[in-house]
């Protein structure tokens, strides 16, 4: 073994510390990065910049397996395949992480707050604050990292799309958050009796429709909202159905939201159809790349 090799001992050490901080770090708590460092260094007898850079490594796992990491440790590539393994046992030791965010208080807040009062002046940041639309990947022409295939490979090794797939909560939250969404949009546009409208189709009628939320547009026109939740990056797979691809081409007002990073700050965009124009669709399910 060379000294630039993590024996097993070592990556459990300083993964485990990484989860601990990143923890703190969601729950918005302070902690002290230089002091973790110090403490691991008696762990496991590397130096500060050696361990900084393996901190940076396990960001660039955890982004391939579409999860949440530290805004501190850019990910890097060139990672040990030893530490893949290790990262994926510790998140697969602990199925319910990271917990879900609370549930925002805005709406009961808007809806006690008078008409014409400073409250409703503010729906619109109040909405932002909810969940923080913007453009795809693809409408700011950002490119992919130049390390995307390796990323993809550690997300098959893990089955990123299907491990959100399968965590039923943490879609319903992301529905949750995008119907609050819509309905603070609809009233800071002046239509309270559209947001009263709003319908969220999958937890009444179930999921046969092909869409989750039935919302409008301030004309009236419309919306027949998809919800697709991950806690990770903008770019992380996740899965849609067959029906859903085929309502998708039917319904000529149905959109995909795309929300990312839920377990930190609810990040969403929108890609309406043919959705073969923004994704990769892999046969099964699909499983959707963005290109």
């Amino acid at each position: 073994m060379t000294k630039a090799d993590w024996s097993e001992a070592e990556n459990e050490a300083i993964v485990a510390d990484y989860f601990a901080m990143l923890g703190e770090e969601i729950e918005g708590r302070s902690y002290n990065k230089a002091g973790h460092n110090r403490k691991l260094r008696e762990e496991v007898e590397r130096d500060r910049g050696a361990i900084e850079m393996k901190h940076c490594n396990i960001s660039a796992v955890l982004q391939g397996l579409g999860e949440v990491w530290i805004d501190g440790y850019k990910p890097a590539g060139h990672l040990q395949a030893a530490l893949v393994t290790t990262v994926r046992r510790w998140l697969e030791k602990h199925p319910d992480w990271p917990a879900l965010p609370p549930k925002p208080d805005v709406a009961a807040r808007l809806r006690a707050a008078p008409h014409g009062s400073p409250a409703r002046e503010q729906l619109a940041e109040l909405a932002e604050s909810v969940l923080q639309l913007g453009p795809s990947p693809l409408q700011r022409n950002t490119p992919p990292p130049n390390d995307l295939e390796k990323l993809r490979l550690i997300a098959q090794t893990y089955d990123v799309a299907g491990r959100d797939a399968r965590n039923r909560l943490l879609g319903q939250a992301g529905e949750e958050r995008v119907l609050l969404h819509e309905e603070i949009r609809l009233k800071a546009a002046g239509r309270g009796d559209l947001a009263s409208r709003i319908r969220w189709v999958s937890h009444l009628d179930g999921d046969g429709a092909g869409y989750d939320i039935h919302s409008f547009d301030a004309n009236g026109r419309d919306r027949l909202i998809e919800v697709k939740t991950t806690n990770g990056w903008e770019r992380t797979p996740f899965f849609i159905s067959p029906h859903e691809l085929e309502v998708s081409e039917e319904k000529e007002n149905w959109l995909l939201l795309r929300v990312w990073n839920f377990a930190r700050a609810p990040k969403g965009f929108e890609l309406r159809p043919p959705l073969d124009a923004h994704v990769s669709l892999m046969a099964t399910g699909y499983r959707a790349e963005l290109l």
